[in-house]
């Protein structure tokens, strides 16, 4: 197939490369030209513009960090909806973005002749280097069936949560049930620490006991380290950004999220830290006894 790939962070990089492998003819665009250069060595052809990017796609897929990113991708003069393609072109959007964006976009392409998929992905991005993500997606059987072959280098599972939207509402779900479990594991551990236990020997009792599940445990693991700028598998930012799209679907839904709402002030307070682009394991640090640590 013929695939533009738009944005090309630690995720998109991953999901580009394995579309390359898998023998499309691939052409990429990233605000951030240097970004494209492992690309082009595995033969993508690095445009200069979305919409260049997605000139005569089959396929267009973005994948970038929240809805004005997402915007920029798409809309205006550059943006990939203004290239010209076969009225069947398949639309599929795997960030995280609200869900009214979501909506919005999916009139758009539809509006433009094209097909919309709504796949956001979970995963870290050694899975999407691994062709090993999930993608949660909201699709009309039809344009779903049509995307498969491209999903089959990204991913190994593959959940149809049913129409456009239905995946970013489960995204959002789950990311800020993350916030929330990973916000109380910090105050955990920080518990465990003021009690003078062996801080070690908690992680590994938090691993193999009923609090597990696998981003507690992986973050358990960081807190005790103190390992947070190292290796960054998700910033604050990010994790912020989606819990604030979470609870603004919550809102409209009229469902409250007293949980969720807590764990926002404390990612925003650790964002005012000076910590918005470390790892989320640094949220440990907004939580112990004092205020937090700077740069």
């Amino acid at each position: 197939m013929r695939i533009a790939f738009l944005g090309l962070g630690k995720m998109g990089s991953g999901m580009a490369a394995r579309l390359a492998a898998a023998g499309h003819s691939l052409s990429v665009y990233n605000r951030t030209a240097a970004r494209t250069e492992p690309l082009a060595k595995l033969g993508a052809r690095v445009a200069e513009s979305a919409r260049s990017a997605a000139e005569n796609a089959d396929v267009i897929i973005g994948m970038t960090a929240d809805d004005a990113s997402s915007r920029a991708m798409w809309l205006g003069e550059q943006g990939a909806l203004a290239a010209g393609n076969a009225p069947d072109a398949l639309a599929i959007e795997c960030s995280t973005l609200s869900y009214d964006w979501v909506m919005d976009l999916a009139r758009r392409v539809r509006a433009r002749g094209f097909r919309y998929v709504d796949a956001p992905v979970t995963g870290l991005p050694d899975a999407a280097a691994a062709g090993t993500l999930t993608l949660l997606v909201g699709a009309e059987p039809a344009d779903l069936d049509a995307a498969r072959p491209v999903f089959a280098s990204l991913a190994t599972r593959v959940l149809h949560f049913g129409p456009v939207g239905k995946g970013t509402a489960y995204k959002l779900m789950v990311n800020l049930l993350g916030a929330i479990q990973i916000a109380s594991a910090a105050e955990g551990l920080a518990f465990a620490e003021a009690a003078g236990l062996d801080l070690r020997l908690v992680a590994d009792a938090i691993a193999s006991g009923q609090a597990a599940s696998p981003q507690v445990v992986r973050n358990v693991r960081r807190f005790v380290a103190a390992d947070h700028g190292g290796a960054v598998n998700f910033t604050p930012a990010l994790r912020l950004k989606d819990v604030e799209y979470a609870l603004r679907l919550a809102e409209g839904l009229g469902v409250p999220q007293s949980f969720g709402t807590v764990a926002a002030d404390v990612y925003r307070r650790l964002c005012a830290a000076g910590f918005a682009n470390d790892n989320e394991s640094r949220v440990i640090d907004v939580v112990r006894p004092g205020k937090p640590r700077t740069n």
